[in-house]
């Protein structure tokens, strides 16, 4: 069985573009944290291609930017094709089937709003690379959002394009 399933941050804003038959096709990277240490006692990461199809990809694109933490499951899928410079190469991705990200935050609070001056600072004193990498493999405190990749549309689908 091929199933893969991902969490973790986009690489950067996805790339949308569109097959001869205008079908849409959005690309993108997503950075996952392994769950171990190295031998220098440090998190590694997987930088790890996926493309998704359809309305899903157009979806995708168009909410998902650069930093955002969300979910793929898929399939991983081998392919080659010839460089420039007639070399064979060989690439590994995950194409899509479904995804999840967060829904955004509701505005935050304005400054007025909040409680000023409380605590001493000791607690937020922090080495800098510890508290960067946290803050960036942290998942944000968020409710998931709908699991419908549609957002409630209809799914436009022939009898040809079914498999049974």
């Amino acid at each position: 069985m091929n199933i893969i399933t991902l969490t973790g941050r986009a690489v950067a804003d996805l790339e949308l573009r569109y097959t001869p038959s205008g079908k849409e096709v959005a690309s993108g990277v997503i950075v996952v944290q392994r769950d171990f240490k190295n031998s220098q006692g440090q998190y590694e990461s997987d930088f790890i291609p996926f493309i998704a199809w359809g309305k899903q990809g157009l979806i995708m694109a168009e909410h998902i930017r650069k930093g955002d933490f969300f979910g793929i499951t898929g399939r991983l899928q081998q392919r080659t094709y010839q460089n420039q410079e007639g070399k064979n190469v060989r690439v590994y991705e995950v194409v899509v089937s479904s995804f999840d990200f967060p829904v955004k935050p509701k505005e935050a609070p304005q400054s007025g709003d909040r409680q000023q001056g409380k605590g001493n600072g000791a607690a937020q004193k922090k080495d800098a690379s510890t508290g960067a990498r946290e803050a960036f493999w942290k998942p944000p405190e968020m409710e998931w959002g709908n699991d419908d990749p549609f957002g409630g549309e209809p799914v436009e689908i022939n009898d040809d394009d079914l498999p049974f």
